[in-house]
């Protein structure tokens, strides 16, 4: 079972790797880690996607706090619901002839053109991982040159969540 942790910790030399290093001594693969700043000077927000036994992650959150710079550590998926989102860039071969239709694909997900080239187009997706994946396999037959992504962001949900 995979779960995703928010962690705000101080923005200091060495948190990445005391925080990757915590989990992965414990076994778990990290499947997405994004770090950012947050609206607090001084403190970044990590999210983390961690895939192990769902009895673990308690242990996990205890082992995180107990780091000097750790503020808050929250498993965003046993809170309950939460917004996330991926962004990715993504590469596709498009020569001239083909481009309508390669930017009609890009439309249907809403992707943003942020580069365009004699021969390829680089286009921007965010959403979902669901809807990221799936927008990567409806480019797929036009020939995909190049991905990049960022990893998971989320935020527990506010206002109307159930």
């Amino acid at each position: 079972m995979k779960s995703t942790f928010s962690i705000i910790s101080e923005d200091n030399p060495g948190v990445l790797m005391r925080i990757a290093n915590l989990i992965c001594r414990r076994g778990y693969n990290i499947e997405s880690l994004s770090v950012g700043r947050t609206d607090v000077p001084g403190l970044s927000r990590f999210t983390v996607i961690i895939e192990g036994e769902e009895g673990a992650y308690e242990q996990i959150r205890k082992q995180l706090m107990k780091l000097i710079e750790v503020v808050e550590v929250r498993n965003l998926t046993k809170e309950g619901p939460f917004v996330e989102r991926w962004l990715s860039l993504v590469k596709v071969l498009a020569p001239v002839d083909r481009r309508p239709h390669i930017l009609q694909t890009a439309e249907i997900f809403r992707c943003r053109v942020v580069d365009l080239g004699s021969d390829a187009i680089t286009l921007e997706v965010t959403g979902d991982r669901g809807k990221v994946e799936a927008c990567l396999e409806a480019l797929k037959p036009y020939g995909i040159l190049e991905t990049a992504g960022s990893g998971q962001v989320a935020l527990s949900r506010t206002g109307f969540a159930n």
